[in-house]
């Protein structure tokens, strides 16, 4: 690979995260000099010489999804007019992704909307992982390249001794993503009987499956204040299940407690991971550098994750 040909560059949501690609990458993360005024409004320049160059922007817009987004949508103009040969955005974590559809009248579609944006901005490719649907591929008419985290989540849940147990579903809405687990981990599935009671409360019923006396694995895409996990944890907890786990891809964890009924919890490092003593990071810049690696070389990213 040229080193010359790419160079990696960051927003402020992530930059360990690009950091670490790099240095898999045997390269540096390029200089930028963003600022913000008095008013709010961001500044930024480009401290690197881009022309002709393929320009790989990391930007986990979480958390901070508007500013982390403005953020990016600036950069990457700013790349566009330094004449980069391609901007590819680095999106571990795809901000909007719960609103792709019109569920009720009068509502937007703003993971569409999120799309048109970079596309406008002049973004020429789109990296990603777990999106919340897949279909929002489809919202794009530049390349996108989907990763998934689960065989890092997989590794690390073997080495923490989940074995022969049985991968829980929190929800009807994940049992496919739970299903995939539990081929990966040779082990059983279970579905909680969950519905939404509020936009912020949910509630539980039954647990359809056997697991007592066993390890149980929750599964999901998105935790946001994991009250859908700690629900499904407690329903566990009282059909009498041995241990239980949790693997996440995004765990952005806007509560202020940790959770209970949860003996540990596994998150991809798609945004900053937290600091608690039940979770546990499992970093997944070793797929993203490959997949960087990929687009450098022209060559396939199909064989780095499984489609099943």
């Amino acid at each position: 690979m040229k080193k010359t040909s790419y160079q990696i560059f960051s927003g402020t949501s992530h930059p360990e995260l690009a950091s670490e690609v790099a240095a898999r990458l045997k390269t540096t993360v390029g200089r930028l000099q963003i600022e913000r005024f008095p008013d709010g409004e961001i500044g930024a320049q480009i401290l690197e010489n881009v022309r002709d160059k393929d320009v790989f922007v990391f930007q986990s817009v979480a958390r901070r999804p508007n500013r982390y987004l403005m953020e990016l949508l600036i950069l990457v103009d700013a790349f566009k007019r330094a004449s980069a040969r391609s901007i590819v955005a680095v999106l571990p974590y795809y901000p909007y992704a719960r609103q792709d559809r019109k569920e009720k009248g009068r509502v937007p579609i703003t993971a569409k909307l999120v799309a048109n944006l970079l596309e406008k901005a002049g973004v020429t490719r789109m990296l990603t992982m777990d999106l919340h649907t897949e279909q929002i591929q489809g919202f794009f008419d530049i390349p996108v390249d989907h990763l998934f985290a689960r065989p890092y989540l997989v590794q690390a849940l073997k080495k923490a001794g989940f074995k022969k147990g049985v991968v829980v579903s929190p929800d009807v809405g994940s049992s496919r993503m739970a299903r995939k687990y539990a081929d990966a981990l040779e082990a059983e599935i279970a579905v909680v009987d969950k519905r939404r009671v509020s936009a912020r409360d949910v509630a539980a019923g039954a647990i359809i499956g056997d697991v007592s006396g066993r390890d149980v694995v929750l599964v999901d895409d998105i935790v946001s204040t994991g009250g859908t996990l700690e629900m499904a944890a407690k329903v566990c907890r009282k059909e009498g299940a041995r241990r239980v786990f949790a693997a996440v891809t995004h765990g952005l964890l806007m509560g202020d407690k940790p959770l209970e009924g949860i003996d540990q919890m596994f998150v991809a490092d798609t945004v900053p991971c937290p600091k608690t003593a039940k979770v546990t990071c499992v970093s997944v810049a070793p797929l993203f550098a490959e997949a960087v690696r990929c687009v450098v070389e022209a060559k396939s990213i199909s064989s780095l994750f499984e489609r099943k």
